[in-house]
């Protein structure tokens, strides 16, 4: 699946990612959600197949990628992709992201680049969760670490079926977040709690997929389907039986969905 380690210097980091598939084929970037690497997307680059070249990477403070004092912004992680994709080669993209992944996404549309031909946004808003939210999570992390509130992450992560489903899954991607240095997620956290793209989001002028974890609790379906009301023509769909990282529990759907969407706006070449 991985064509290795692979890293690059983006700005004040070095940057770990992965390409694979087709050098000829249509590219596609992911970005990934708060407290997650790289991996979390292998199901649905298998699922997707041939035809397609692929960038995953570590955002800024995540997995293998430098990890710097925070707080972030949302504007600085978009930057790092920027510079990023730069880097490996990649332009003319479809650009998905779940959760501060996609308001990556969003923030990088926003910042005028013209790279970006279309938008997976899965699990995610123009704005998540309130500021107040977002001050009493960094202070439960400051006091004890993301161990303290691990197993409520993993709730809203994970539909019941695969909690109750899958505990090996459940406990192996449980790590993946434990692993996660500290001051990375607490500096991701400035930038959701800071991130306001409302205004951004009625001028996005590209063809936009919106998805959402039908159990989804961090981001709820009807959160999600509202912000897609805010983007001219998206489309939305729900993803049954998962919660907010449907690219784990449900690879198989999401890439339905993904190429459904593809072939109706003509995006595969």
């Amino acid at each position: 699946m991985s064509g290795g380690l692979t890293f690059a210097r983006t700005g004040d980091i070095v940057t770990h990612y992965a390409v694979d598939g087709d050098p000829g084929g249509t590219a596609i970037v992911y970005a990934n959600s708060l407290g997650t690497d790289l991996r979390i997307w292998d199901a649905v680059v298998a699922e997707l197949g041939p035809g397609f070249r692929s960038l995953r990477y570590d955002k800024r403070g995540h997995g293998l990628t430098g990890c710097t004092p925070g707080p972030y912004t949302i504007t600085q992680l978009a930057t790092d992709l920027d510079r990023l994709m730069d880097a490996a080669g990649f332009d003319d993209v479809i650009l998905c992201g779940v959760s501060v992944g996609g308001q990556i996404a969003q923030a990088l549309k926003a910042l005028g680049t013209k790279r970006i031909r279309a938008l997976v946004l899965c699990d995610t808003a123009a704005r998540i969760g309130s500021g107040e939210m977002w001050g009493q999570r960094i202070a439960a992390l400051e006091a004890g670490g993301i161990a303290a509130i691990s197993d409520a992450i993993l709730e809203r992560w994970f539909a019941p079926v695969f909690r109750s489903g899958d505990p090996d899954g459940l406990a192996g991607w449980g790590t993946m977040l434990l692993r996660t240095p500290l001051e990375g997620y607490i500096g991701v956290c400035g930038a959701l709690r800071d991130a306001d793209l409302t205004a951004d989001a009625g001028r996005i002028d590209v063809p936009t997929l919106v998805a959402c974890g039908a159990d989804d609790g961090a981001t709820p379906p009807d959160m999600v389907e509202a912000f897609a009301g805010l983007i001219l023509g998206a489309k939305f769909v729900s993803i049954p039986a998962a919660g907010h990282l449907p690219s784990i529990e449900q690879p198989q759907a999401l890439a339905a969905a993904m190429t459904a969407f593809f072939k109706e706006n003509d995006l595969v070449r």
